[in-house]
């Protein structure tokens, strides 16, 4: 009889305690949009030149977790996620966030486009002409 109630307290301990995989348990569709959202708030940050470290001292969470949010991990809470999007870029909404047309955003779009070393001499341009 002891030998049963011990066994019946280690199992209700390890089914009370055993984690689950966040991961295992979403569909391939709502990881991706977990991943899109990560992306956006890293792209964000990184236009606005801020320092991931100094993002999650701000937000009040750890590096870690930061880079977990950016990675788009589901076991971050939401919570966390709005703490760090305020951090990064103060009264901005997630639906904002999906717009992309933060001024920083758009700044950094711009300079990520291909740029021409040097302009196209009079010959040319005459020569492109139709």
């Amino acid at each position: 009889m002891m030998c049963v109630k011990t066994v019946q307290k280690w199992l209700w301990f390890i089914l009370t305690h055993m984690k689950i995989s966040q991961s295992n348990t979403l569909h391939d569709n709502l990881m991706a949009q977990l991943i899109e959202l990560g992306a956006c708030l890293a792209r964000l940050r990184i236009a606005r030149r801020m320092p991931q470290s100094e993002a999650a001292l701000r937000a009040g969470i750890s590096r870690t977790t930061a880079s977990q949010i950016e990675k788009g991990s589901p076991s971050v809470a939401i919570g966390q996620i709005v703490r760090y999007l305020d951090a990064v870029a103060p009264g901005k909404t997630i639906a904002q966030l999906l717009h992309e047309n933060d001024p920083a955003l758009l700044a950094l779009a711009a300079s990520e486009r291909r740029k021409r070393a040097r302009s196209l001499s009079p010959s040319e341009l005459k020569a492109l002409d139709f």
